[in-house]
């Protein structure tokens, strides 16, 4: 079974950095695009940061020039470097990845999210 698994998260100062990583584990084939969402206390969750499997990025307007995505295709995984942090930034970050094929079964995962990692910036 695929699943998502995310690390990276943590304690950090306001201008300060961090890098999220989030990897596919299990048999897979390919993954459509991966990306990163945010849920800040008393708000709805949003979108982050997107990539393709051909490298197509979007980004939320909020962090352009601070976030950049990326992702490892051969490992399945995914990466947000987070720079010049704010602390509106602070939020639960959720990793999600889209039409997920397995390699023996074929089976097709339209929609997979991770477990959550928090991130606080302090000012």
């Amino acid at each position: 079974q695929v699943q998502l698994v995310e690390s990276g998260g943590g304690l950090v100062q306001s201008g300060g950095s961090l890098t999220l990583s989030c990897a596919a584990s299990g048999s897979i084939f390919s993954i459509t695009a991966m990306g990163w969402y945010r849920r800040a206390p008393g708000k709805q969750r949003e979108l982050v940061a997107t990539i393709t499997r051909g490298g197509n990025m979007n980004y939320v307007d909020s962090v352009k020039g601070r976030f950049f995505i990326s992702r490892d295709n051969a490992k399945n995984t995914v990466y947000l470097q987070m720079n010049s942090l704010k602390p509106e930034d602070t939020a639960v970050y959720y990793c999600n990845a889209r039409d997920i094929v397995e390699i023996t079964t074929h089976r097709l995962t339209t929609e997979l999210w991770g477990q959550g990692t928090q991130v606080t910036v302090s000012s």
